[in-house]
């Protein structure tokens, strides 16, 4: 017999945000919708398509929510994640990174089979021939999409020359079937400044141009151009050689985004939906009580958690060991022992791959636990 969890008991009950077993995971579905349907509209003005990032949730059902409002497909950091999204029906699945090791070639060209539309990058040659003799032996073709260095140092080609050079390496195998272009700047996302970051994207709007020239004089001008993310998407919605953008954490917002300009005197146009809950288990120190919550609960690739609970606005959160953390009061009023606090998450990704499960809300009401499936 399957014991039902605390959260299960009391779902859709007034008060059941509340009533979580902690830390937990917490998404507000009416912030996360407003999200979804604001980079839909986005898009839609600019005449681009959406294939958000799944790294940012992790989720067949979140990936489902963003094709039903207009995405083409979704993103995949890992192999991993795109056999969850595959085994749940998704379709349009670009594999963001190289896949090269003989175990991993072998799982995609398995996922291939099942999904034929699915894409992967490839930055090399010798990656190139690798996948096309897979490729061959299966019977199947693999669509490629070409990745290009945007000047953050961690994959792509680096050259006008070397996107030629891999361009006829795919052309001369017919198991692959050539798609487009990848370029992604991790590195202009979270640039604070606006104007700053207007500079980096121009500047890698002229490096991907060049690229698709030197490709169109060789007859491989690609269908797809795909990149940019949430930093950047306005920016490349606008103005860039992109026919798609990549953008994922836009749904749920993170402290790290906080700390970047949207636009000189203008809010982002996305909302914080996704928060971690922790309660208060010990007030014995002044000017500070502990939760339970510490580095294990949250990403440390990024700023504090960001306390959001009303009256403990201008509290302050640090860590204090694995199971623990420490909320500086400062002006903000005493927490009682086993208070629920709620704090926007440092940086979404490695948050949401720490938990199990989302606990979806709505108001104060539990609605719906959403399992993270692809969680490697």
């Amino acid at each position: 017999m399957t014991v039902p969890t605390f959260a299960q008991y009391n779902l859709d009950a007034p008060g059941s945000r509340y009533a979580l077993n902690t830390p937990a995971l917490v998404l507000d579905l009416d912030a996360f919708d407003r999200n979804v349907e604001r980079m839909a509209d986005i898009m839609q003005a600019h005449g681009k398509n959406l294939r958000p990032h799944a790294k940012s949730h992790k989720s067949p059902t979140i990936a489902k929510a963003q094709i039903a409002a207009g995405a083409v497909g979704c993103c995949c950091a890992t192999l991993d994640e795109a056999e969850v999204m595959a085994a749940a029906g998704i379709a349009g699945i670009l594999i963001t990174s190289p896949v090269t090791t003989a175990l991993k070639l072998h799982r995609l060209i398995a996922l291939a089979c099942g999904a034929p539309d699915t894409m992967i990058v490839v930055d090399n040659p010798a990656n190139a021939e690798a996948l096309a003799a897979r490729t061959a032996a299966a019977g199947i073709r693999l669509n490629v999409i070409i990745d290009v260095e945007l000047g953050f140092g961690r994959t792509g080609v680096t050259s006008p020359e070397a996107a030629v050079t891999l361009g006829e390496t795919i052309k001369a195998l017919p198991s692959l079937a050539y798609r487009g272009l990848q370029a992604y700047g991790g590195h202009i996302q979270h640039t604070t400044d606006p104007d700053e970051r207007l500079a980096l994207c121009r500047q890698a709007h002229l490096k991907i141009d060049a690229v698709i020239s030197a490709l169109a004089a060789i007859d491989m001008k690609p269908d797809i151009v795909t990149g940019g993310g949430t930093g950047s998407h306005a920016i490349d919605a606008r103005e860039g050689p992109f026919t798609e953008i990549q953008a994922g954490s836009y749904i749920f917002m993170d402290a790290e985004y906080e700390t970047v300009i949207y636009r000189s005197g203008t809010a982002w146009p996305f909302e914080n939906a996704l928060f971690v809950q922790t309660a208060v288990i010990s007030t014995n120190v002044a000017g500070s009580v502990t939760t339970d919550a510490g580095t294990k609960a949250f990403a440390l690739n990024g700023p504090p958690p960001r306390v959001v609970s009303p009256g403990l606005e201008a509290a302050t959160y640090s860590y204090a060991g694995d199971e623990h953390g420490r909320l500086h009061l400062h002006d903000a009023a005493h927490p009682s022992i086993g208070e629920v606090i709620e704090c926007v998450v440092p940086h979404n990704d490695p948050t949401v791959t720490l938990y199990g499960q989302y606990h979806c809300v709505r108001g104060n009401k539990l609605v719906a636990l959403w399992p993270v499936l692809a969680r490697r």
